[in-house]
C-alpha cells in the first residue's frame, strides 16, 4: 500500500443528535460485517487506509470536506462498540481531546477483563504512536485525537489528528500493527497528501519541519541516543559553547541559537534520560517528558556534533495517478451529508440500509442458509464498502 496522509479543512460544530444516533448503528452494521465475512484482521487493514476511512464517513453521513469526519467517525465506532461490545468484533479506545488519555487504561480494561497477553503491548502501540506523531514527526500539526482499535489477538490500528492552527487544516495519521517493523522508521501504513499543493509547513513556532521518523535519519536518531550517553555536564557545556560562539550549522542558521534550545529544560530532561541510558531511539522518545523540545534540541547537537544529517522531508505526498479526493466524496451520495452536501441527509433511505445491514448480521450469525444472499443486499446497501 502506497504511504498517504489525508489532510482536511478545520470545520466547526458536531453530527446533529438524530444523525449521530443513525451513524453509530450503521457504522457498527457494517464493521460486524465486514468481520464476520473477512476477519476483524480485514475491517483493522480498511480502518488503516485513509481513503476507504474517508468514504466510510462519507456513507455515514458526514461531510467529505471536514476535519470533523475523522472525530465524527470514529466517534462514532466508539459508541457502536459501547452498545454492542464484543459483538462488534473488535475493540474500540480512545477518542478527542482528554479521552484519548484514557486510552491505555481502556485498553488495560479489556485486556484483564478477556485474559488477552498482548495487553502491555498494546498499549505500548498506542503511546507509541501518539509520541511519534507529537514529537518525532514534528509537521506542524498539533495531534488533539488518538483511537486505537485492536483484536484479542493483538492486531491494531490507529486513527488519529493533528491540527495547524496557522493553515486551520487538520491532518489525519494512519498505522497499522501488522506493517510496523519499526516504530521510528516510517511506521505510518499510509501517507498522502489530499490537498492543493502548498510549500512544507512550519512546525510551530515557526521552526523548519523535523523529521525523526525517516528512514535517512537513521544516523541523526543514533547520535541523538549517543548523546543522551554522554556525561550530563560535559553535554550541557558543548552546548553552551555553541550557543556562544558561531558554528557551521546550515541552512537554517549559522550557529544554535539560545531559542533553539531551552538549557535549563534540557538539563532536567538529559540528566533524567542519562540515569535511564536507553539503547535506541524508540526508548529515548519513550521516557517520560522527553516531547518535541528535546527531540528537536538532541537532533539539532546531533548534525553539529557528529555530522549526522536530520531530515526535513514533509511524509505527505500528491495522491497516485488517477485518484483524487472525488474518489472516496462519492460515497456521500450513499445517503447525504450533514450540511445538505450533496443534498441533505435522507433519513427514510438511512434507516432502510440500518435495517437491512442489521438483519443481514443477524441472518449471518445465526447460521442462515441465506447467509451470502443476505451479505450481498448488505453490499449493495452500502456503495460496495
Amino acid at each position: 500500500m502506497k504511504r498517504r496522509i489525508a489532510e482536511l479543512p478545520l470545520h466547526g460544530g458536531k453530527a446533529p443528535t438524530w444523525l449521530f444516533a443513525r451513524m453509530w448503528r450503521l457504522a457498527g452494521a457494517i464493521t460486524m460485517a465486514i468481520v464476520d465475512e473477512h476477519g476483524p484482521a480485514e475491517m483493522l487493514r480498511r480502518l488503516s487506509d485513509p481513503w476507504w476511512f474517508a468514504a466510510f464517513g462519507c456513507a455515514l453521513g458526514f461531510d467529505w470536506h471536514s476535519s470533523g469526519l475523522t472525530t465524527v467517525t470514529c466517534g462514532a465506532m466508539k459508541e457502536a462498540y459501547r452498545r454492542f461490545g464484543d459483538d462488534l468484533g473488535i475493540h474500540v479506545a480512545g477518542g478527542k481531546g482528554a479521552t484519548s488519555r484514557q486510552t491505555p487504561g481502556e485498553i488495560e480494561a479489556v485486556a484483564q477483563r478477556l485474559a488477552i497477553t498482548a495487553g502491555q503491548r498494546l498499549i505500548f502501540a498506542s503511546r507509541m504512536s501518539a509520541k511519534v506523531d507529537s514529537a518525532a514527526l514534528q509537521d506542524g500539526y498539533q495531534l488533539y485525537h488518538h483511537s486505537f482499535f485492536f483484536t484479542p489477538d493483538g492486531a491494531w490500528c490507529v486513527v488519529q489528528q493533528g491540527m495547524n492552527p496557522a493553515t486551520r487544516y487538520a491532518r489525519r495519521y494512519h498505522w497499522l500493527g501488522q506493517s510496523v517493523d519499526d516504530f521510528v522508521c516510517e511506521p505510518h501504513n499510509a501517507i498522502q497528501d489530499m490537498c492543493a499543493a502548498r510549500p512544507p509547513p512550519a512546525a510551530p513556532g515557526g521552526q523548519l519541519l523535523l523529521n525523526m521518523v525517516a528512514q535517512e535519519a537513521a544516523a541523526n536518531r543514533a547520535a541523538s541516543v549517543e548523546l543522551v550517553h554522554w556525561d550530563p555536564t560535559r553535554l550541557l557545556s558543548e552546548v553552551r559553547r555553541m550557543t556562544e560562539g558561531p558554528t557551521l550549522f546550515a541552512p537554517a542558521h549559522h550557529r544554535v541559537l539560545p531559542a533553539d534550545v531551552n538549557l535549563d529544560r534540557l538539563k532536567r530532561i538529559v540528566t533524567s534520560a542519562h540515569e535511564r541510558c536507553p539503547g535506541d531511539f524508540a526508548t529515548l522518545l519513550g521516557l517520560k517528558d522527553v516531547g518535541a523540545a528535546t527531540i528537536r534540541s538532541l537532533s539539532l547537537l546531533a548534525e553539529l556534533i557528529y555530522s549526522a544529517p536530520a531530515s526535513h522531508r514533509d511524509p505527505a505526498h500528491a495522491p497516485p495517478p488517477g485518484e483524487s479526493r472525488r474518489k472516496w466524496a462519492d460515497y456521500s451520495y450513499a445517503h447525504g451529508g450533514k450540511d445538505g452536501h450533496p443534498f441533505p441527509v435522507d433519513r427514510a433511505t438511512y434507516d432502510r440500509n440500518i435495517a437491512i445491514l442489521t438483519d443481514a448480521v443477524r441472518k449471518a450469525r445465526v447460521g442462515e442458509p441465506q447467509k451470502a444472499q443476505a451479505l450481498r443486499r448488505l453490499a449493495e446497501a452500502v456503495g460496495g464498502l
